[in-house]
Order: C-alpha cells, then sequence, then structure tokens
C-alpha cells in the first residue's frame, strides 16, 4: 500500500477549509441549500441507473449523504420518485466547468443545471468578479486527479487499527484532517472500499468522489481572503454541487480567516 507499510499524513489548503467549515457548522437557512443539492444528486442518480440503492451505487451513496444530513425520509423518497419518473419534477443535466480564479488557483466545478445558459453565465460572472476567468473545457482538468475520498472521525478508531482496515479495503492513502481521517482510492475501487470499511463496523463521516491537485498554489493572507471568498460565492450557487481548487494555505492564516 504504502512504501514500506509507512501511513502518509498530510493536508492541503482546500481540504483544512472544508475542515473548518464543517467545525463551524452551518445556520438552518444555509441547510435547504444543502438539502437542494443532496436532492439534485439523487434526483440525477435514479435518472441515470434506477432506483434500487442496490444496483445503483451512485444512488446509495447519494441517498446515505442525506441521511447524513439529516433529510427527512420523504424528501429522499420523493427525490428517487422524480428521477425514475413516477412523480413530476425538473430534469436536471450534469455539467462541469473550469477556470481560474484569484492568484491564479485553478478551479474545478461540478453542476447540474435545467439551464445551461444561466449558469454558464453565473460562473463567468463569479470567477470574473474574483479576479479569474473561465476557461475551455480540459484548461485545468489536467492538473486534478479523481479519486475516492472517505472521511472516518479519529475518535470512531486508533491510527494503527484503521490502516490494517484500510489495507483490506483497498485504500491507497490516508491523510489528517484535524478531528478527521480522510482515505482516497481509485475511483474503481471505491464502491467496494466503502462497503468493506462499513462492514468492517466504522461510522463513515462522508464518503465521495472528491478532486485532488497535483500542485498547489501558496496563498498568502490578502490572496487567502480573495481565494476563500470566491469559494464561498461558487459553492453558495444553487446550480453548483462541488468546488475544486488547488490552492494551499498556511495553518495560522486559515484559523485567522476562520474566526473573522
Amino acid at each position: 500500500l504504502w512504501k514500506n507499510n509507512q501511513r502518509r499524513f498530510r493536508m492541503s489548503g482546500h481540504n483544512k477549509w472544508s475542515t473548518i467549515k464543517h467545525k463551524k457548522g452551518k445556520a438552518d437557512a444555509a441547510r435547504g441549500k444543502v438539502f437542494t443539492k443532496i436532492i439534485k444528486e439523487i434526483t440525477v442518480a435514479a435518472r441515470l441507473g434506477g432506483g434500487d440503492l442496490a444496483s445503483n451505487p451512485r444512488l446509495r451513496m447519494a441517498v446515505d449523504k442525506a441521511k447524513m444530513s439529516n433529510m427527512p425520509k420523504d424528501n429522499i423518497e420523493r427525490a428517487i420518485q422524480k428521477g425514475t419518473g413516477e412523480l413530476p419534477g425538473v430534469v436536471y443535466e450534469e455539467v462541469t466547468y473550469e477556470g481560474y480564479g484569484p492568484e491564479g488557483v485553478a478551479v474545478f466545478i461540478e453542476a447540474m443545471t435545467d439551464n445551461k445558459n444561466r449558469t454558464v453565465a453565473e460562473m463567468r460572472y463569479i470567477l470574473s468578479k474574483a479576479g479569474g476567468n473561465l476557461g475551455e473545457n480540459g484548461s485545468v482538468a489536467w492538473m486534478f486527479d479523481k479519486k475516492g475520498m472517505i472521511v472516518i472521525p479519529k475518535e470512531a478508531v486508533s491510527e494503527d487499527k484503521l490502516t490494517e482496515m484500510a489495507i483490506e479495503a483497498g485504500v491507497d492513502d490516508i491523510q489528517d484532517a484535524g478531528e478527521n481521517f480522510e482515505l482516497y482510492c481509485d475511483t474503481s475501487a471505491f464502491i467496494d472500499a466503502v462497503r468493506a470499511l462499513e462492514e468492517a463496523g466504522l461510522t463513515l463521516e462522508d464518503s465521495t468522489l472528491t478532486m485532488i491537485p497535483k500542485n498547489s498554489v501558496s496563498l498568502d493572507e490578502n490572496g487567502a481572503k480573495k481565494v476563500l471568498k470566491m469559494m464561498d460565492m461558487l459553492e453558495d450557487n444553487d446550480d453548483v454541487q462541488n468546488v475544486f481548487a488547488n490552492f494551499d494555505i498556511d495553518d495560522e492564516i486559515m484559523e485567522k480567516l476562520a474566526g473573522e
């Protein structure tokens, strides 16, 4: 697994920001946005792969995320039925956008929309307002590796025990993310890894597909403020599902900005 079976821990700036946001939590008003994004994912997953969780891994992951977010069961069932056509609903299309933010930070955006013209205009506006620009497809995707990510609370398992489980589950890397461990694996091994860890008795904080930057741009405090403001603007957009960027921020700067 790792060279000489040694664990390898590291943390990127984007992961640190996600960790801090998770710790701070969101107001109930913002929870509606979280629910909206998850419902879109459930609907699209059901439309593409059917409404059976056992035979549709993507749908199962979306439903698991909905349960972790305390989404009511009725909301989940209606989203599935809209995806399968049992109930009327909006048809969403999956789209990705690539570009650059302030300080030359590469940005990869995953969205679901019922109006691509509206969404591309909004992405162009947000990036431009932040001091960046929207690029062509493929302009920054090569800077990222797509991986499966599994988040496990540190209080749930020791490092040594988790390492043993991770090896058995086919995980490639473990990273320290503050209160959690983040496990990474190839996308082809992701579903099996999730199931193996769950069957081993672990409670997962999250499991998702993510984009890991191959190289990062180090930001000073001023640059960090501009980039994090852009990230918030993108993540607050109703059509945006996920935003990935290749920035790195020093711990002290990140903690200072999180407290402001």
